[in-house]
C-alpha cells in the first residue's frame, strides 16, 4: 500500500486547529469538475500528512445542495488523498443518541435528487459496490480512538440524507424512524459514493445537535432558547469530534498500512470497454482512472 495521507472535510473547528499548526499551507487547486469548497490546508500531524477542506467553504457559504462534492473529493485524489475522515451536523432520530454524543455511522440511505453523485456520466460507465458505504478499517480506528475522549461515542447508525436546505417535516421524521434510520443530515451524499468511486477510505463521524422535529418540545420553551440548546450541542460535539479526530490520526500515523478493498474499488467497476473510452476522458479523470488505463497515479 502506498504511502497514507488523510484529508479530513468538516467544519470550522477542525479547521482552525489545522490553520494554527506551524508549517500549514494553504493550497488553492482548480478540477475538471471546478473549484473545491475552498483552499485546502495541508500539515503535518503527528508525523502523517494530512489535508483539511472546509465542506461549506471557509465562510459558510454554500448550502448543502451548492456543495462542490465531485470537485471536493477530485481536488484530495490529485492532491495525494488516500483515506477521508469526515464530519457532520445531524439531527437525531433516536432518543438514546443524544445531542451532543457522536456516532461513527455503517449506513446510508439517500433521499437526495438534485446533485451531481457520479464522475463517470460521459464516455464511461462504472458501478462501484456500495453495500457498505463506509470504510470498515477507518470506522475501527475511529471507535478504538473513542476511548480516550469523554463523550458517548455510538457505533453505528444509519444516516439518511436528504436534500435540504429545509429541515424535515415533522410527518418525514416520523417516517424516517419508522424506516429504521439513526440520524438525518443533508451532507453525506453524494460526497461517500464519490469517495468510493475516487477509491478512497471513507469514514463519517456524525454530530447530532437536536432531536430533528419527531420528538415533542417543550411547549413553553421560545425559539431563542432552543436555538441557543442546538448550538451548545454542536459546539461540545465538534470539540469532542476534533479530539477523536486527533486520537484517530496518532492511531494510523503509527499503524502498519493494511490493505483495503475501497482502495481497489474500480478494479472490475469499469464496465465499458477500454479500447473504447474517449482519450480526452481518460486523461479528464486520470487521478481517478489512470492506473487501469497504463496511466498514472
Amino acid at each position: 500500500m502506498a504511502v497514507q495521507t488523510l484529508a479530513i472535510i468538516g467544519g470550522s473547528g477542525i479547521g482552525e486547529t489545522f490553520a494554527n499548526r506551524p508549517g500549514t499551507e494553504s493550497i488553492e487547486i482548480d478540477t475538471p469538475f471546478g473549484q473545491p469548497s475552498g483552499a485546502i490546508l495541508k500539515a503535518v500531524v503527528d508525523g502523517m500528512d494530512c489535508l483539511f477542506l472546509p465542506r461549506h467553504g471557509h465562510r459558510h457559504q454554500f448550502n448543502p445542495s451548492q456543495v462542490p462534492y465531485r470537485a471536493n473529493i477530485y481536488a484530495l485524489k490529485q492532491l495525494g488523498a488516500t483515506q477521508v475522515l469526515a464530519t457532520g451536523a445531524t439531527g437525531s432520530l433516536r432518543e438514546e443518541i443524544v445531542p451532543g454524543d457522536l456516532v461513527v455511522c455503517d449506513q446510508l440511505i439517500d433521499k437526495t435528487h438534485s446533485r451531481d453523485s457520479t464522475f463517470f456520466d460521459d464516455g464511461l460507465a462504472a458501478h462501484i459496490e456500495f453495500a457498505d458505504p463506509f470504510c470498515q478499517r477507518l470506522r475501527k480506528q475511529l471507535l478504538e480512538a473513542g476511548d480516550a475522549i469523554n463523550t458517548s461515542l455510538h457505533d453505528g447508525g444509519t444516516y439518511v440524507c436528504m436534500e435540504g436546505p429545509q429541515f424535515s417535516t415533522r410527518a418525514e421524521s416520523i417516517l424516517h424512524r419508522q424506516w429504521g434510520a439513526d440520524l438525518i443530515g443533508m451532507t453525506c451524499l453524494p460526497e461517500a459514493k464519490l469517495a468510493r468511486e475516487a477509491e478512497l477510505c471513507y469514514a463519517l463521524v456524525a454530530l447530532p445537535t437536536d432531536y430533528d422535529s419527531w420528538r415533542p418540545r417543550n411547549p413553553e420553551a421560545d425559539k431563542n432558547s432552543l436555538l441557543t440548546e442546538i448550538l451548545a450541542n454542536m459546539r461540545r460535539a465538534s470539540d469532542a469530534a476534533t479530539a477523536l479526530i486527533e486520537h484517530t490520526i496518532r492511531r494510523l500515523a503509527t499503524a502498519a498500512p493494511v490493505p483495503c478493498e475501497c482502495q481497489n474499488a474500480l478494479a472490475q467497476a469499469i464496465w465499458t470497454d477500454k479500447s473504447h473510452v474517449p482519450p480526452d476522458v481518460i486523461d479528464k479523470l486520470n487521478p481517478l482512472i489512470g492506473r487501469y488505463f497504463d496511466g498514472q497515479p
